[in-house]
């Protein structure tokens, strides 16, 4: 019994996989394609270059080139909010695709600006207006020395609207 229990490996035993000392794989692994994860960006596994035009270097830019113009980005979110909602009446499926559209056309607008390495984040509440109070909050990893944001409220006679656009320096 004990000779039986010795000629068995043990599970907790780990296999080691011995490399030769010239550095090269065994014969069985030699014949596999290379992981795509590990071969260089743009280049095949012949080491021919594929055209790396597409590929931008690192700047090593540790801070935003130019503030987030945020006078323009609320420009943008007035006049869009007040040309879409001026005579808009509440109706709940309405106003869910209004939502939906201005969030689009906000951001594509802001867009159009090219801010470069800023993200920015639309976020647009419409609701009935019928006397009642509202808060709206978010929270976000903030850093205060370039991230900002601008808000604007709107009321017509039966909607209200607030829409916030947040522009996030992205390292």
């Amino acid at each position: 019994m004990a000779d039986l229990v010795k000629d068995k490996p043990q599970k907790h035993e780990k296999k080691v996989e011995k490399l030769p000392t010239d550095g090269t794989r065994s014969k069985e692994k030699a014949g596999r394609a290379k992981d795509p994860a590990i071969t260089a960006p743009g280049v095949d596994e012949q080491g021919d270059d594929q055209g790396t035009a597409g590929m931008m270097e690192n700047t090593y830019q540790l801070g935003p080139s130019g503030q987030f113009p945020v006078s323009a980005v609320s420009n943008i979110l007035k006049e869009e909010i007040t040309n879409t909602l001026q005579e808009e009446k509440y109706e709940a499926q309405r106003c869910q695709d209004l939502t939906l559209t201005l969030c689009e056309g906000i951001r594509n607008r802001v867009k159009e600006l090219l801010i470069p390495r800023y993200k920015t984040v639309v976020l647009v509440h419409i609701g009935q207006l019928n006397g009642q109070g509202m808060q709206i909050s978010s929270r976000c990893l903030w850093d205060p020395s370039c991230d900002t944001f601008t808000s604007y409220s709107f009321k017509n006679t039966s909607v209200f609207c607030s829409g916030t656009v947040y522009g996030v320096y992205f390292e």
